[in-house]
């Protein structure tokens, strides 16, 4: 497979992951929250504070996206292994961590304030665990992208 076919299936999957999550955003966890809120009265006058809550862990994805865009238009021109699609990497870890840490600290203080629900906030670890495996990986990315970049440098000074 070339790059350029690695590069096209790597901006479709960027795409499709956009998408799918441009309508979790947008009209799953509206519904899914007003439909929780109906069920269970308790937490009925909390919808707007989860609804807000919720909607603000989209914010560091959008730009994980534009950077996993950026590495996949990177290696469509044969630029792979660089010290920049490394630093994309980084950022995309950094975003995940950042989204993960402010999901988990935010469960945890809805909880205490009464807001939340104790099986949503052990359920929520889930989504929690998979943000850092998914931090974790994108920061082994960035090392390995830095060592071959390192090395493809290396190597493109030898005759």
């Amino acid at each position: 497979m070339s790059q350029k076919a690695i590069a096209g299936w790597l901006k479709g999957l960027i795409l499709g992951i956009s998408v799918c999550g441009l309508i979790v955003y947008a009209l799953v966890v509206p519904t899914f929250g007003s439909l929780i809120a109906g069920k269970t009265p308790g937490f009925a006058p909390f919808y707007l504070q989860w609804l807000i809550f919720i909607s603000l862990t989209a914010l560091p994805i959008i730009p994980a996206m534009v950077f996993a865009w950026k590495i996949s238009a990177g290696i469509g021109r044969d630029r792979a292994f660089t010290v920049e699609n490394a630093k994309y990497f980084k950022y995309i870890a950094v975003l995940a961590l950042i989204d993960s840490m402010y999901f988990f600290i935010g469960n945890v203080v809805l909880l205490l304030c009464g807001m939340n629900h104790p099986g949503i906030a052990i359920l929520s670890l889930i989504v929690v665990f998979a943000g850092i495996a998914i931090a974790i990986a994108a920061a082994a990315l960035s090392y390995m992208f830095k060592k071959a970049a390192a090395l493809q440098d290396q190597s493109d000074w030898t005759i």
